[in-house]
C-alpha cells in the first residue's frame, strides 16, 4: 500500500473542503486557490492542474473533481474527470490531469513514472481495493477477491512537474491519497451526491445515488 495515513486523512479533509466550498457557494478549485494564495508553491500547483484540466468546462454526463496535498514537502495537485454508469453504478475515471513540484527533479522522466504508478494505486484505492473481516480474519486472500486495477480501468494521465530551486523533497507515492477524495468530489459535481465511504464499490454507489 502507497500513501499510508494521508490516504485517509487527505480523504477526509478534501472532501470536506469541498463541502465547504458549497456551503460558501464558492467554486471548489477558486475557494482553495485562495485559502493557499499566501502558499505560493502550493497555489502555482493547484493553479496549473486545474489549467491542465481546463476547469470550468460544461461536460455532458462527465464531472471534474479536485484535490491538493502537502506530502512531506512536495506540493502535489490533480483534478480527475469520471463518468457514472447508471446501469450499474459503476465508475469510470477518463482523465487524471496532475502537476507536481518536488522542488529540484533530479531525474524528471522518473518523477513522471512515479506519479503515473502512484495515481493507479489511488484510483485501486477509490474503486475496488477493498479488505474485509469476518470472525476475526481477512476474507481476501489473492488477487481474484482483492481488486487492482487492470489495464482498461488506467485513465489518460497528464503529468506536469514543475521544478523550482527548492531541495529535492520525495515522489514515491505523492498522488495517491489525492485520487480518492478527487473521485468523491467528482461524483459530487456530477450527481449531487456524496460518496463518504472508499472504496466506491457499484453497490455502495447505487446505495448513494439512488
Amino acid at each position: 500500500l502507497r500513501g499510508i495515513g494521508f490516504t485517509a486523512n487527505k480523504f477526509a479533509t478534501e472532501t470536506f473542503m469541498d463541502e465547504l466550498a458549497y456551503q460558501r457557494g464558492v467554486d471548489p478549485v477558486k475557494y482553495r486557490l485562495e485559502l493557499l494564495s499566501k502558499t505560493l508553491r502550493a497555489h502555482k500547483v493547484m493553479e496549473r492542474a486545474a489549467q491542465m484540466a481546463d476547469w470550468g468546462k460544461k461536460l455532458e454526463g462527465h464531472g471534474l473533481g479536485a484535490a491538493y496535498i502537502d506530502y512531506s514537502g512536495t506540493q502535489v495537485s490533480a483534478v480527475v474527470e469520471i463518468s457514472v454508469d447508471r446501469s450499474t453504478a459503476k465508475i469510470k475515471v477518463h482523465n487524471v490531469w496532475c502537476a507536481i513540484d518536488c522542488g529540484t527533479a533530479v531525474q524528471p522522466d522518473n518523477v513522471v513514472a512515479q506519479t503515473e504508478s502512484s495515481i493507479v494505486y489511488g484510483i485501486g484505492l477509490a474503486l475496488t481495493e477493498r479488505i474485509s473481516i469476518k470472525d476475526g480474519a481477512v476474507e481476501q486472500s489473492n488477487f481474484y477477491d482483492y481488486i487492482v486495477s487492470r489495464n482498461h480501468d488506467v485513465p489518460s494521465m497528464h503529468i506536469e512537474v514543475m521544478q523550482t530551486d527548492n531541495h529535492p523533497t520525495g515522489v514515491g507515492q505523492m498522488a495517491t491519497p489525492l485520487i480518492t477524495p478527487a473521485v468523491s468530489n467528482a461524483v459530487m459535481a456530477l450527481t449531487g451526491k456524496r460518496m463518504r465511504h472508499a472504496p466506491f464499490t457499484e453497490e455502495r454507489v447505487k446505495k448513494a445515488i439512488g
